[in-house]
C-alpha cells in the first residue's frame, strides 16, 4: 500500500487539523470535499452545483497546507442511500439514524472507491475515534481518548477491509486541543461552529422535510394507551418519536410519553414514563469488528443511541445477520431503527440495527 491518503474535508475545524496531521505524518496528501444533495440547489453525481463556503474553506486549508484539493460530487449516491431510506424508515414507524448510513455508503463507500481510482489508497477522517491493528492482524475500533467527543458509535458498520485504508488521527486529542492547533497555524475555521443535527434537515423538523420531499400527507389519527383504549388524536405519525413527551398536544393530567406508533392503523401509543423500560432488543443488519462473531453468549457494554450510557448486558448471535441483547438492567425508549453499538472497554465489538 503506498503512502498517498485522500484526507475528506468538510470545511470544519476537524477535518483540516485531519489533514495537518496528516501531512505533519509524511503522507502525499489531498483534500476532497464531497458535495451532497440539498434542497436548495440541484446536485447530481456528476455536478456539485455551486461552491459553498464549506468547500471554499477547505480549498483554502489545502492551499495552505500545499495539497491538492477536490470536490466529488454525490448528490444522486446520497439522496438514494442516506435521504431515501431515511424517509422510508421513518414513515415505517423507525427512528433512524442517517449518519451510520452515510459512513456505510457514503464516507467509507464511494468516497474510498473513488479515492482508490485517483491513486490515493487511503482515506483519513476528523471522526474522534482510533484505529489499532492487533497482533493477529484484526483492525479494531477504540473511543476516543477524549470520550466527550467520541464518535466511535457512528462507525460499526464498516468492514476490515476498510479500517485497513483508513486513518482516523484524531482520535488522540481533545477538541479544545484540535482548535489550539488549528490557530496555531493560522487556519480560518480554527473557532468555526461545529455542525448540528442532520445535514440535510437544518432545521430538525424531520416531518416537514418529509412532506416537502414526498408530497404527501399524513393524516391524523388516534392516541391510544397500551390497552387501545383512545386518548385523542395525534396531528400525523411521523410527527412523534419513541420516547417523546414535549409537542404531544394533549392534555391528560399526568406526564405521557410515545411508547410505540403503528402505521397500519395510524395510531400512537402513549404511556407513563415506566412503561418505556425493558431489557430484551433484538438486531439485524449486524457487524461485528472485533471478532468475526459472537455464538456464544458474551457480556457486554451496549449503547442504543449516540448520547446514551453504555449499559451492561449479554450478546447473543443468533445467525448471520441477527443477535440478541439482554440487558442487566431495563433500559428507556429502545426505538426500532436505531443502532445498538457493543463495547468492550474502550474496544467497539460490533453493532447492529434495533428491530
Amino acid at each position: 500500500m503506498n503512502d498517498k491518503v485522500m484526507v475528506a474535508m468538510s470545511g470544519g475545524v476537524d477535518s483540516a487539523a485531519a489533514a495537518l496531521l496528516i501531512k505533519k505524518a509524511g503522507y502525499d496528501a489531498a483534500g476532497i470535499t464531497m458535495k451532497l444533495w440539498s434542497e436548495t440547489e440541484v446536485v447530481t453525481d456528476t455536478d456539485s452545483g455551486i461552491i459553498n463556503t464549506d468547500i471554499a474553506d477547505a480549498k483554502r486549508i489545502s492551499e495552505t497546507l500545499s495539497m491538492p484539493h477536490y470536490v466529488l460530487s454525490l448528490g444522486d449516491t446520497f439522496r438514494a442511500c442516506v435521504i431515501d431510506k431515511f424517509i422510508s424508515d421513518y414513515k415505517s414507524g423507525a427512528t433512524p439514524n442517517p449518519c451510520v448510513e452515510c459512513n456505510r455508503y457514503i464516507k467509507f463507500g464511494k468516497l474510498l472507491e473513488k479515492s482508490i481510482d485517483m491513486g490515493y489508497n487511503r482515506i483519513a477522517t476528523g471522526h474522534y475515534a482510533r484505529i489499532e491493528r492487533m497482533p493477529s492482524g484484526r483492525f479494531v475500533i477504540k473511543k476516543a481518548l477524549d470520550e466527550s467527543k467520541d464518535q466511535s458509535y457512528v462507525l460499526w458498520s464498516l468492514s476490515q477491509q476498510t479500517l485497513a485504508r483508513t486513518l482516523l488521527p484524531l482520535g488522540d486529542y481533545t477538541k479544545a486541543e484540535i482548535r489550539e492547533l488549528a490557530a496555531a497555524n493560522g487556519f480560518i475555521n480554527a473557532h468555526k461552529s461545529d455542525s448540528q443535527d442532520i445535514c440535510f434537515i437544518p432545521d430538525g423538523d424531520y416531518a416537514a422535510f418529509i412532506c416537502r420531499s414526498t408530497s404527501e400527507t399524513f393524516p391524523d389519527g388516534n392516541f391510544v394507551d397500551t390497552d387501545g383504549n383512545i386518548l385523542g388524536r395525534h396531528s400525523g405519525i411521523i410527527k412523534y418519536t419513541v420516547g417523546q413527551r414535549k409537542g404531544l398536544g394533549i392534555a391528560l393530567g399526568k406526564p405521557m410519553f410515545v411508547k410505540e406508533k403503528d402505521t397500519e392503523k395510524n395510531t400512537v401509543t402513549l404511556c407513563e414514563n415506566d412503561e418505556l423500560f425493558s431489557r430484551r432488543l433484538t438486531a439485524s443488519r449486524i457487524n461485528f469488528v472485533a471478532c468475526e462473531d459472537m455464538r456464544t453468549p458474551t457480556r457486554v457494554e451496549a449503547k442504543i443511541r449516540y448520547k446514551h450510557g453504555a449499559a451492561t448486558a449479554v450478546v447473543t448471535q443468533t445467525d448471520d445477520d441477527t443477535f440478541t441483547l439482554e440487558f442487566d438492567t431495563p433500559q428507556r425508549a429502545i426505538a426500532r431503527g436505531q443502532s445498538v453499538v457493543l463495547y468492550d472497554g474502550d474496544t467497539l465489538v460490533g453493532g447492529g440495527i434495533i428491530d
